[in-house]
């Protein structure tokens, strides 16, 4: 599929969900709800397989994007901290609909760029086969995408890979509890089990749905264990780079002393070298001037007395 008919299709779905909020009542909390919920799940996965394949793809393969790319990502990342905000958030809220128009502004203004700007640039450059194949990458990759709000988890690659990875897999368990029992995907099922072994969502008779409070506690709890887990990785990094520049620092010191171990060395030898040839053209005038006054002495006697 298209890469940018995909995307397309996103933008269309989400604002045929932003005009069924604005056309619904003012006391309609239980549709509003609902509308919310799917704008923050198609948003969610929207955003996801924009920042871990589409972004990536147009940065490195079409001039002159970094920076409409780099803004669509800042632009994200507002949109996330609403969506995150809205999700704990109850419809009769006073605040509740004023943050949804925030949010659909944004979007809007975030879409009219992308499709007016961005992805002309993109089609132009890539052509159809390209964006075939990029955009079949994408049909996958939203299989599995983050369905929730992940603000504080990586943006870029390769940290949105592989946290993006565990976090959609997270979300989908929390979705619905028939989830666990299914096994997910394996790849993460320690990291399930971990995030879950406090307390098991409940199965409700009629099968698959958990409440809504134990799936926020759920996300929370893997919220938690993302940031714990990229604060690791950062720290290892900074402490990384904190060993190369001592590193560097004790090689400079240690070439420096040796530096400077070798010119007194060779100062050294050059005055002993010095001495040593002072001496030794000392000791041969000697040599000569004992050898001369020897000869003037044997002449001198061997010259016929009178």
């Amino acid at each position: 599929m298209d890469a940018i008919t995909l995307l397309k299709d996103d933008h269309k779905a989400v604002e045929r969900l932003f005009k069924r909020f604005e056309n619904a009542g003012e006391h309609a909390y239980v549709e509003k709800r609902e509308v919310v919920d799917r704008i923050i799940e198609e948003l969610s996965k929207h955003a996801a397989i924009e920042e871990q394949l589409f972004y990536p793809t147009a940065r490195v393969a079409v001039p002159d994007t970094d920076e409409i790319a780099l803004e669509s990502i800042e632009e994200h990342h507002i949109v996330k901290w609403l969506l995150d905000e809205l999700e704990g958030m109850d419809p009769s809220d006073e605040r509740f609909d004023a943050k949804v128009t925030v949010l659909i502004e944004n979007v809007r203004h975030h879409v009219e760029e992308e499709e007016s700007e961005f992805f002309p640039k993109v089609r132009g450059e890539l052509g159809r086969n390209a964006l075939n194949d990029l955009g079949d990458t994408m049909v996958q990759a939203k299989k599995v995408a983050p369905t929730h709000p992940h603000p504080r988890s990586p943006d870029t690659p390769p940290g949105n890979l592989v946290i993006g990875l565990a976090a959609g897999v997270i979300d989908r368990v929390t979705d619905t509890a028939s989830g666990i029992a299914q096994g997910a995907v394996t790849a993460t099922q320690d990291l399930i089990a971990v995030i879950l072994r406090r307390e098991k969502p409940k199965v409700s008779p009629a099968g698959s749905t958990v409440t809504r409070k134990q799936a926020a506690k759920v996300r929370s709890e893997a919220s938690d264990a993302t940031d714990a887990a990229v604060a690791k990785a950062r720290s290892t990094v900074r402490t990384a780079e904190k060993t190369v520049a001592q590193t560097k620092t004790t090689a400079k010191r240690t070439t420096s002393t040796a530096t400077k171990g070798a010119q007194t060395t060779a100062r050294t030898a050059k005055a002993g070298a010095k001495r040593t040839a002072s001496t030794a053209k000392t000791a041969a005038k000697k040599t000569t001037g004992a050898a001369k006054s020897a000869g003037r002495s044997t002449k001198a006697a061997a010259k016929p007395r009178g």
